[in-house]
């Protein structure tokens, strides 16, 4: 089974450099939902107004997408994927959908998203993030990890609950 696989978590947590990684390790491909968000979202978060359902829903058909389309090798994308609802959309365009939930200590997130100036998504939202985030729930398909460490590290701890969860998964 080609890896089919959410990056998840509040902006800051690492979701892209983590996504990237793994997916070079798997050899799937890499997608960053930042990517396919409509231009009038990454308007208002660069104004620091957070986003509302409503202008999630699309960008979330998007991404589910992006994850049903075929891919010979597998995909990884990075998406916030905040709440059970949100996650359900996607699961509900791409139903093979494994979640990775990146669990990051606060200071870590403030001090990552004050150290990446361009961005659209301002540190400001943090706050709205860690509000609207629902953890993954024991009946998902998926694994939470917390990153104090490097990519690396982070990456060779994701990879072995990945195989164990996908061998649950098909003996089921």
């Amino acid at each position: 089974m080609e890896p089919v696989i959410v990056v998840m978590g509040v902006c800051g947590a690492g979701k892209s450099t983590v996504g990237e990684a793994l997916a070079q390790r798997l050899g799937a491909r890499f997608v960053d939902s930042d990517s396919l968000h409509p231009q009038a979202n990454v308007d208002k978060m660069a104004a620091g107004i957070p986003l509302t359902d409503e202008d999630r829903w699309p960008w979330l058909a998007l991404v589910g997408g992006e994850l049903s389309a075929t891919h010979p090798q597998g995909i990884i994308v990075a998406c916030s994927a905040l709440k059970r609802a949100y996650r359900d959309a996607i699961r509900a365009k791409a139903p093979v959908t494994i979640f990775v939930q990146l669990n990051v200590e606060l200071s870590v997130l403030q001090s990552r998203l004050n150290q990446r100036p361009g961005h659209f998504m301002p540190p400001s939202l943090l706050g709205s993030q860690l509000e609207t985030l629902q953890p993954l729930e024991a009946d998902e398909a998926g694994i939470t990890v917390t990153t104090s460490e490097g990519i690396a590290e982070t990456v060779n701890r994701i990879l072995p609950r990945l195989e164990h969860l996908y061998e649950v998964l098909q003996n089921s």
